[in-house]
């Protein structure tokens, strides 16, 4: 309901004529790989979604809903602050075991600096760095373990036909359930088509963390979604995932909506 509200608000951007010269809306969702691009200085940038994950494990089903939601907002053409959120998140255990918790998720502040613009002629790829900082600031039952640093490098091309690819590298400190913290990394990669100027598909495998077990293992997810453009400043998406194995959720899902002011 609370999507459908937003988009009722939001109608005028989401039937708005083409500005001159106006930049294509790039967003940093469905995917897990981040776009390369910053907003732009003076621009804000709303990727809010709806999101569930399911997942069975030694008799228990365990079900989480959430409202994750990033503010972009440009302070040049290369810099754009960040904050983001999972927003409100509702968890249910079934099955051997049972419990239900709700409340609200940490957020996270950040930068995005797009240092490099990519070049078709000579394969060379448009470059980003995101700095990113988890606080625990979220409700008791959901807060995480003090701060959590976390950097990660974007690298796009763009390919004939169509195609696309994207790189996203990075590093991220975390705590285990001993308290104890650690260093992790991760890895996604993306293939993506324009179908047309206003669709395009996408499939991607993501490794969101690379740990040993003591540490919460490695999370694979395979991805594969779509996005489609509603005007020049609107993005409507959806996605779906595949855990790869036990420290995986079986199954998510989310559906987003982006707009430009």
């Amino acid at each position: 309901m609370r999507l459908l509200a937003l988009i009722a608000a939001c109608a005028p951007l989401l039937t708005a004529p083409p500005a001159a010269a106006e930049e294509a809306l790039a967003t940093d969702r469905p995917d897990v790989v981040e776009s390369a691009e910053v907003v732009g200085r003076g621009r804000v940038q709303l990727e809010a979604s709806l999101a569930g994950e399911r997942n069975r494990q030694a008799g228990v089903t365990t079900q989480v809903w959430s409202t994750p939601f990033l503010l972009r907002l440009g302070v040049s053409d290369t810099v754009e602050l960040r904050l983001e959120s999972d927003g409100r998140q509702r968890l249910r255990l079934s099955g051997a075991e049972t419990g239900r918790a709700s409340g609200w998720s940490d957020a996270a502040v950040g930068l995005k600096w797009h240092s490099q613009d990519g070049d078709d002629a000579s394969g060379r790829p448009a470059l980003a760095w995101l700095l990113h900082l988890d606080l625990d600031s979220g409700s008791a039952a959901l807060r995480g373990q003090g701060l959590r640093p976390s950097l990660r490098l974007v690298a796009e091309w763009e390919l004939p036909q169509g195609l696309s690819l994207g790189v996203m590298p990075g590093l991220l400190q975390e705590r285990n359930e001993a308290g104890r913290r650690y260093t992790a990394a991760s890895l996604a990669v993306v293939m993506g088509r324009s179908l047309t100027e206003d669709w395009r598909v996408f499939g991607e495998l993501a490794a969101h963390q690379l740990a040993s077990s003591r540490n919460g293992g490695s999370v694979l997810t395979l991805n594969a979604g779509t996005a489609w453009l509603l005007s020049p400043n609107a993005q409507l998406d959806l996605a779906l995932s595949r855990g790869l194995n036990r420290y995986s959720p079986d199954w998510g899902w989310t559906l987003g909506l982006s707009l430009r002011f």
